[in-house]
């Protein structure tokens, strides 16, 4: 809502201002120190400019914060007084000789009190140095409250800069070339930690110095190495009482290369332990059970809850003989791999591999020519059509969904004026697209395939959010997932069983863990539901967890003796606030708070609800593994290449779980689908050219800048988002193409 105010005059500024804060306050009756907030209409009869920048920077103490200020440009202002509190800074530096002049005052008083007598010399100095001290005391913290006030804003990203734009310019050159000249792939950009770079630079002032190749594989590698064991040293710390899963991430490069990657979860973060070059093991199981066998010893045995391994057979066989050999922990296969086993198996099925078929080669048409794609794009309001997640397949019917949310403005696409005046039409691959749009049996198939695809993508988003440990969801979210497919098809049986019996299949051969049947029974949120319903599975499940978990004679015959306690909801279990907390609370966090009348239990049901049961998001650098298992090193080079890549995940991992705590922005996943260089390589032949685009000498100055995206890990609502705006400084669509004013 707009307020009138007639006191107001309609100049924003005084003429000739150039103080950044005038763009957000008006000046009452035209004089500057009787100013008015823009955003919350508080009026300031005292201390013009620097007041209102105060209220909209939050500063308390002269004037209280503007509650209505975007947040945006209270950053904005925040950073403005940074920097001018590092001015501040420095001139306190430059007046240090201030200092040194009084100190050759006091030895001047020295010699002129020569004459005096020693009561009065003592006097004398005695209120000299009271003089002294306070000075010092007074600048000590004045200088800590300015270097806590300038550290504070300097780390807040930088929203606007208010450097002329043909700085800005030059700055952004001098970036590019370097990325250009060095080789650096453009995702590099996406790192959080490339402007927090250039925001720490411009604190660093003028004539700062970016360090050498030297310093860069020395002192400062050694100093992030030193953060990031600090780091891991944390994570330890809870081991004790979480416990914890290592996770096996094996990654094939090409046909003969093939590397494991070993992490560490648990709730606190998860942390990279080592990189093994596993090219000549991978096929032997004994190979790769005394290399599994390591990693127990790294890590601890009595740490270790579950080991989440690769679902190749080779892999999946040296777990469970891992598992045998200590029995005090379990093995598992990845749960995001056996989720993408069931999309790939339900995707070979006669109508839904037509389907997706038929959703490749839109794709394929869309992103190989870009007065298409830019046709696209400004019909769908800038989005795309191909969505990344974990896992191929994944991503295929994410995609398709998709599809099916931006159906009209397809259709509408493929139908308008502009499409039917230019060239595409009359091609071949123009035509076949066009038919499988207007298609009614095409779309009726993909509302068919989703009905399927949707519930087991839901389990997918739950198994990839770190919100909580998604060890007590998932036996629950496989059992709705079914229940969900059964009700989309109307409960006819002719029409889901096939689809039922593929999960069944996948769920009980390659995934289904004691431990996922005992987190099920442990969490509160699912047995005090009044549809939960126990089976001999879930008993023997827990039963299991009790006589590998807890190696105690006596403490697991205690434990069995008190479940009952935790089913009838005795005791703390019964409060109100555990009964509050049910739903709200992880349930590891509510084992935490309300079983401590049974310890042992307690210990149990943290331990099993703590953990994971899918490998971590990690993105994955191959040129830096070549160049640290290559054999063409020596030790020294080696380690120091090792050193490399323990801190590249590490620092990545930190960042990543910050993001997700915070639930900042968090923009490493960053998405061009034109670029193959920032896609999943999985879904690289959904983009790829095709031989039946006619002689079109695509450029990249063609095609319309997307606005940013990110990894597609979302619920089934997220496709259907149309209100995303594009980025203000690459968002311009290319207009006149092929002479078309639509564009």
């Amino acid at each position: 809502m707009q307020y009138k105010d007639t006191q107001v005059s309609n100049s924003l500024a005084p003429q000739r201002a150039t103080d950044p804060g005038w763009a957000h306050g008006t000046m009452v009756n035209g004089g500057r120190q009787k100013i008015k907030c823009k955003y919350c209409h508080k009026i300031f009869l005292g201390g013009g400019i620097s007041r209102l920048k105060q209220h909209l920077a939050g500063e308390r103490g002269n004037v209280a914060p503007c509650e209505d200020v975007p947040e945006e440009v209270k950053v904005q202002i925040q950073q403005h007084l940074g920097f001018k509190v590092l001015e501040r800074l420095k001139k306190q530096k430059e007046a240090n000789g201030s200092k040194n002049s009084y100190m050759l005052y006091l030895r001047d008083r020295e010699e002129d009190d020569v004459n005096l007598g020693s009561g009065q010399k003592e006097a004398s100095r005695r209120r000299d140095k009271e003089v002294l001290e306070g000075i010092s005391k007074r600048t000590k913290r004045r200088k800590k409250q300015n270097y806590s006030m300038a550290t504070s804003v300097i780390t807040q990203p930088i929203c606007q800069s208010f450097a002329p734009p043909e700085n800005i310019e030059l700055a952004d050159v001098a970036v590019a070339r370097f990325f250009y000249e060095a080789g650096i792939p453009f995702t590099a950009a996406n790192s959080y930690f490339f402007q927090q770079m250039a925001d720490n630079i411009i604190a660093a002032g003028p004539g700062y110095k970016m360090p050498s190749y030297t310093s860069l594989r020395g002192k400062l590698l050694n100093r992030c190495i030193q953060d990031a064991e600090e780091y891991c040293s944390e994570l330890r710390k809870s081991w004790e009482v979480t416990g914890c899963t290592v996770l096996v991430d094996r990654w094939m490069h090409g046909r003969d290369r093939t590397v494991i990657n070993f992490f560490v979860y648990c709730p606190k973060g998860t942390m990279f332990l080592r990189s093994v070059d596993a090219s000549g093991i991978t096929k032997s199981v004994e190979a790769l059970l005394n290399l599994f066998d390591s990693v127990v010893q790294q890590v601890g045995l009595k740490n270790i809850v579950n080991f989440v391994t690769d679902s190749v057979p080779t892999y999946k066989n040296a777990g469970k003989l891992l598992a045998e050999k200590y029995k005090t922990f379990f093995c598992s296969t990845c749960g995001a791999e056996c989720i993408n086993l069931m999309l790939e198996e339900i995707g070979e099925s006669d109508g839904i591999k037509e389907v997706l078929a038929k959703a490749k080669r839109l794709t394929q048409f869309i992103y190989n020519n870009s007065w298409v794609l830019n046709l696209m794009r400004k019909r769908t309001g800038g989005k795309d059509i191909i969505q990344l997640a974990r896992t191929r397949f994944a991503s295929i019917f994410l995609t398709l969904q998709t599809i099916v949310s931006l159906k009209d403005h397809l259709h509408k696409m493929f139908t308008s004026a502009s499409w039917m005046q230019s060239s595409f039409p009359k091609q071949r691959a123009g035509i076949e697209v066009a038919e499988i749009l207007v298609d009614p049996r095409f779309w009726s198939l993909c509302d068919q395939t989703l009905t399927i695809a949707k519930p087991i993508l839901s389990v997918l988003h739950l198994i990839d959010c770190q919100d909580k440990p998604s060890m007590g969801y998932i036996y629950d979210a496989i059992e709705k997932a079914k229940k969900s497919i059964v009700v989309g098809f109307n409960n006819k049986e002719s029409d889901y069983l096939s689809y039922l019996k593929v999960i069944d299949h996948v769920w009980q051969e390659d995934f289904h863990s004691p431990l996922h049947a005992a987190a099920h029974y442990l969490n509160p949120s699912v047995i005090y539901n009044p549809s939960f319903s126990s089976n001999k599975f879930i008993q023997k499940g827990l039963l299991d967890c009790i006589e590998t978990l807890e190696p105690n004679l006596s403490a697991q015959v205690t434990i069995t003796s008190q479940i009952k306690f935790y089913e009838e909801a005795v005791g703390d279990f019964g409060r109100p606030m555990a009964l509050r907390g049910r739903e709200s609370l992880a349930p590891a966090t509510w084992w935490s708070l309300y079983a401590a009348d049974y310890p042992d239990l307690q210990r149990l049901a943290i331990r099993i609800l703590s953990q994971t049961c899918s490998l971590t998001r990690c993105e994955r650098n191959w040129s830096m593994f070549e160049r640290t298992h290559s054999k063409k090193r020596n030790r020294l080079e080696h380690q120091r290449l090792n050193d490399l890549t323990f801190v590249h995940y590490n620092l990545y991992l930190q960042e990543s779980r910050r993001a997700e705590t915070t639930k900042s922005r968090y923009t490493r996943g960053t998405l061009d689908p034109i670029c193959l260089e920032a896609m999943d390589a999985y879904m690289g032949d959904w983009v790829e050219d095709l031989a039946t685009m006619e002689g079109e000498n695509i450029s990249w100055m063609d095609v319309t800048v997307p606005r940013e995206r990110t990894f597609v890990m979302h619920d089934s609502h997220q496709a259907d988002d149309s209100n995303d705006s594009t980025d203000d400084r690459s968002s311009e669509v290319t207009k006149g193409m092929d002479g078309d004013d639509d564009l």
